[in-house]
């Protein structure tokens, strides 16, 4: 008999095979129902899944939404590719893996007369109607464990190539298995799954788009068609999701940089941003607001070289872990001379800088270094590059080109609780500054990493000490540990930002790093007089300058503050004898250091408000004959209703005081 352990901390004795759906029954009719997983040794598994030794069993229900979530997602991923199938006969299946918010399958559409024609989102009411039949049907997905070679050739004899790939590669003694639809349709799957395909409600997903994507995420691949979809554990959540992605689109920052002219971006320059007058104002403001922070906190601003050679890269780690994401310089002249290859096989390379850290290990070895110099925090605003694949590019949030508001504090063992709770306590106020609330995580060490485990365990509880501290390991900060997520060389803490229609944004981070130091032969003179390593704290505050600038334009929809706000005020004339005084009134703006213009066209009133609100200006000042005689103006501000009529003193004033950055307010 095996001896199963409640969460209540009752045991069951039952026989081999017993499932957790036996065992949900054998309490009550009410668990029964509605059980739709287990977790087993806390691996999340099928209810239908016998039991093979003692085990901790937690069963798993609706409530238990992040899980309920994961499994329907998967759940809908494997009817979308079944559906698929179903109506065009000779697809091959690929991937089909559940999202934040959904899922998506990767199919190879069929040859027909020659020609592969890729889905289009034209298809997806049909494959839609098909996977509300399959839901309908109350399939059973039922888990079988196969011999490789009995997989493959399976695969192959349906002429499903790129599963038979897969599963040749898959590492020898890993455990193949595969779900069945039915009895008439299965799909290599770690699983786990529901009991069946009814446990889904058919109302509850929706497919949004079809896409291109590479086989195994390599261009030199087969392209496929990528069929996204939005799945949920019912009607009413898929509707508050879809409200939100309606307010999401109309909050997008390429639309709204667009309509507010403040950048484009190009192909002859992929992944990097053309910056124009107005959306380099939000920069500048930016920067200006954090130089402001950072030398209040004890900051000291450098800057290093973009381009370094490849063996300080290779000292540093980099050239190993990230080389693929590295754009790469041949350091001779190209050949001019000839036919011949523009590069010869013995140039020396050196790289882009795709981060600013091992720049700053070289400035703090210049010179000698006491203890009593620590800790020392080097800022840089610091453009990097990093070779993205094309596909990956999202506007302002995914690009090659960026600016960080980096820094690299140097310290000693003894400070680095102190340090990492101060930095907690700038970002805390800086969030607050734009209006944003946060969770806190604490990305744990991956798989592959540099440095023992004791250095990891050390850097670890040290900014677990820090968290605690500053008083944000709580539940209200979200507080959570994340297996495997840190980076090679570090631990580090995450700030997710949640925006004005909550949504989560992984912006700010703090990593405690040993290895880097050690690596490129930092160090400090102690009090003892021998030479010890700083620790080095890699941090930053708005992650990169434009994909924060991006996060803003949604979080505000463009709405900017008033300190942000490219154009602060348009003094826009009703007829064309107030046009010498509308200049006259944004003279005095500017003069008080508003920024200001003046609309004097030859339009309508009710045109040039509807026009500068689609800018988002924040402040409309109207002006005629009567306001050139009274010397007033008519204010109308951006999704008001109604106008206030105030002297001009009184609206500089008023909007000097509200254009002050939040920290000179």
């Amino acid at each position: 008999m095996l001896k199963i352990t409640l969460p209540d901390g009752s045991v069951r004795e039952v026989a081999p095979g017993t499932t957790p759906a036996d065992i949900a029954a054998a309490i009550g009719p009410g668990l029964a129902k509605a059980a739709i997983a287990a977790r087993v040794d806390g691996e999340l598994r099928d209810i239908m899944r016998p039991l093979e030794a003692d085990a901790q069993l937690a069963l798993v229900t609706s409530k238990d939404e992040a899980d309920a979530l994961e499994l329907a997602r998967h759940d809908f991923a494997h009817v979308l590719a079944e559906a698929v199938q179903a109506l065009f006969p000779g697809t091959q299946i690929t991937f089909g893996p559940a999202t934040d918010d959904g899922f998506y399958y990767d199919f190879a559409p069929p040859v027909i007369e020659g020609k592969q024609r890729p889905f289009t989102e034209e298809d997806l009411p049909a494959i839609e109607a098909k996977m509300r039949e399959i839901i309908a049907a109350d399939k059973p997905l039922r888990r079988e464990v196969w011999k490789r070679e009995d997989l493959i050739a399976r695969w192959r004899a349906e002429g499903e190539t790129f599963k038979a790939e897969w599963a040749a590669e898959l590492p020898e003694g890993e455990e193949l298995t595969v779900y069945w639809s039915g009895g008439d349709w299965l799909d290599m799957c770690r699983g786990p799954h529901l009991a069946s395909t009814g446990k889904l409600d058919p109302a509850a997903f929706k497919l949004t788009r079809v896409s291109g994507a590479y086989w195994r995420g390599d261009q030199k691949n087969a392209m496929l068609s990528r069929v996204y979809g939005t799945g949920w554990l019912n009607r009413k959540q898929l509707d508050a999701h879809l409200t939100r992605l309606e307010e999401a689109a109309k909050r997008d920052h390429r639309k709204l940089g667009a309509e507010m002219d403040l950048f484009h971006l190009q192909q002859e320059a992929h992944g990097s941003v053309f910056w124009h007058p107005k959306g380099y104002i939000i920069w500048r403001a930016l920067e200006a607001y954090m130089r402001r922070a950072i030398d209040d906190a004890g900051y000291r601003e450098v800057k290093t070289p973009q381009v370094m050679d490849a063996r300080q890269w290779e000292a540093s780690g980099h050239w190993g872990k990230y080389r693929e994401n590295m754009f790469v310089i041949p350091d001779e002249v190209p050949n001019v001379e000839d036919e011949g290859p523009l590069v010869s096989d013995d140039a020396d390379w050196m790289a882009l800088k795709p981060m600013n850290c091992p720049a700053h290990v070289l400035i703090f070895r210049q010179g000698i270094k006491s203890y009593r110099d620590l800790p020392l925090r080097f800022y840089e605003n610091g453009c990097c590059h990093r070779n993205e694949p094309h596909g990956a590019l999202h506007g302002l949030m995914r690009v090659r080109q960026f600016t960080q508001d980096d820094a690299h504090i140097f310290c000693r063992e003894d400070q680095i609780v102190e340090e990492v709770r101060a930095f907690c306590a700038l970002a805390d106020r800086i969030y607050r500054d734009f209006g944003f609330t946060y969770s806190i995580k604490l990305a744990l060490r991956p798989e592959k990493r540099f440095g023992s485990d004791e250095m990891w365990d050390q850097a670890e509880n040290e900014l677990r000490d820090a968290v605690a501290a500053a008083g944000l390991n709580t539940p209200e900060y979200g507080w959570e540990e994340l297996p495997g997520e840190g980076a090679f060389y570090a631990p580090k803490l995450e700030w997710h930002l949640t925006d004005a229609i909550g949504r989560t944004w992984q912006v700010g981070t703090i990593q405690s790093d040993r290895v880097l130091p050690e690596r490129l032969d930092a160090s400090y003179i102690g009090e003892d007089g021998e030479r010890h390593r700083p620790v080095m704290l890699h941090r930053a505050i708005f992650g990169s300058y434009e994909r924060f600038i991006g996060i803003l334009i949604e979080h505000y929809a463009g709405r900017f503050p008033l300190w942000l706000a490219p154009v602060q005020a348009v003094v826009a004339t009703i007829v064309s004898d107030a046009d010498g005084y509308a200049g006259q009134v944004v003279e005095k703006l500017r003069a008080a250091g508003i920024r200001a213009e003046t609309d004097v066209r030859n339009e309508k009133i009710n045109y040039k408000v509807r026009e500068h609100s689609l800018a988002k200006v924040p402040n409309l000042l109207v002006v005629g004959r009567r306001e050139a005689d009274e010397g007033t103006v008519a204010l109308r501000e951006l999704g008001k209703e109604g106008q206030s009529v105030l002297s001009v003193d009184d609206i500089i004033a008023r909007l000097v005081k509200e254009a002050k950055a939040p920290d000179m307010q």
